[in-house]
């Protein structure tokens, strides 16, 4: 099994990245500091898209679609704070930067 860094690590360094190259990172609610789940909010135009964190079956992290498709941003709303209530432990991170997944990508996984 591969080691991952703390969530809070990951999430701080996610963060600085997006922060210092002009976009916008905002941590919408705090997870488990050491191995919280992560889904990031990204910010497209005026809707939202989300992806999530996912350990695949190679035992590699990798960023899987996350919400209802199709939704618009209330409905990403509702589904994040839906996922909180049952997993208190979730981190959920919005990004509102150009090529946000590659951000991502490139931080998290």
């Amino acid at each position: 099994m591969t080691m991952r860094l703390p969530t809070h690590l990951v999430i701080g360094a996610l963060l600085r990245r997006v922060n210092d190259s002009g976009g916008l990172a905002v941590v919408r609610a705090r997870g488990e500091a050491q191995g919280g789940a992560v889904l990031i909010l990204i910010a497209e135009g005026r809707g939202l898209h989300a992806v999530e964190r996912m350990r695949g079956l190679d035992d590699r992290d990798m960023l899987v679609p996350a919400g209802p498709s199709g939704a618009d941003s209330a409905g990403i709303e509702e589904y994040w704070r839906n996922r909180r209530r049952g997993d208190p432990d979730l981190w959920v991170v919005e990004l509102d930067v150009p090529h946000a997944e590659r951000f991502v990508a490139e931080t998290i996984l």
